[in-house]
């Protein structure tokens, strides 16, 4: 139903499915098929509205699958397959003040929870951080529904100097009676979330991204260590505590692949440069 291009790898894409948005909660996410052969790609739902029957997602073209469908979605075309909403909401729970933090690509999943906080009654700070001014999106839209909105990009082209931690810091520093801290984007980023959080002892929760396939429990491919158990993010997440994840086995896991995910790449992109090559009459270009 629409498209946006926040900078040259993230782009949002609004896709009509009025079931589904009737049903998403916060937290919860998608899984989508670009064409029948494609990738399952599981994605948070960054927003939904019920009346307008749109489901929401914001997507950064990392791997050949995203950059494949950074080309070919666009307004007016179509999905092949998007199972959800799935995974556990994000339990709004009775917190009367809370941290939502979002980080990069996090920025997106972090809004549906600080907008769900402030319709629950809570006071509501929102951190965002960026890398750069031209990277910033949905400051407007955070604004509209929180109480407070700190913007941090690496580079201070853009509100303070620095990384989501020292907005949260800030943040903690104004209001000693933070109840609860939300926190969504890379791993690196959240594990960094729930260390500036541990000392004040706030209940942290991060959203965890590990490899997924079926979304349903069965192939035991998201799993996760939370404590001294084990979790799968598709059906128990994938929202956890932070203070117990163990992010060093997180991060091992989403590399375990990456040989397979650059040759992926390397295919689709020289088979990209060949199509381009021959023209419409099918003959190659000399």
């Amino acid at each position: 139903m629409a498209r946006e291009d926040f900078s040259d790898a993230t782009y949002l894409l609004e896709v009509h499915h009025p079931m589904m948005a009737k049903a998403a909660r916060p937290g919860q996410f998608v899984i989508v098929m670009s064409h029948e052969h494609g990738e399952r790609i599981p994605l948070t739902i960054a927003d939904y509205d019920r009346e307008d029957g749109t489901i929401t997602l914001v997507i950064q073209a990392v791997g050949k699958s995203t950059r494949e469908m950074q080309q070919s979605c666009t307004v007016g075309t179509s999905l092949y397959g998007m199972v959800g909403p799935m995974g556990m909401p994000s339990p709004l729970g009775q917190a009367s003040k809370v941290l939502c933090v979002g980080g990069g690509l996090g920025v997106a999943p972090i809004y549906p929870q600080a907008r769900g906080f402030k319709e629950n009654g809570a006071y509501v700070i929102a951190v965002i951080g960026f890398r750069t001014n031209s990277l910033v999106f949905w400051q407007e839209k955070f604004e509209s529904c929180c109480d407070e909105v700190i913007v941090c990009t690496d580079d201070g082209s853009a509100g303070i100097e620095g990384r989501v931690t020292e907005g949260m810091k800030l943040a903690i520093s104004r209001h000693a009676d933070i109840d609860e801290c939300v926190a969504i984007g890379p791993p690196v980023m959240m594990r960094g979330a729930a260390e500036v959080t541990r000392p004040y002892g706030i209940k942290t929760m991060v959203s965890l991204n590990p490899v997924m396939i079926d979304g349903t429990g069965m192939c035991g491919g998201c799993r996760v260590k939370v404590g001294d158990q084990v979790k799968f993010a598709c059906v128990d997440g994938p929202d956890f505590d932070g203070h117990q994840v163990d992010f060093d086995d997180l991060m091992a896991r989403l590399g375990r692949f990456s040989v397979e995910e650059k040759a992926a790449m390397k295919r689709w992109s020289e088979s990209c440069r060949m199509a381009q090559q021959v023209p419409e009459t099918g003959k190659p270009t000399e």
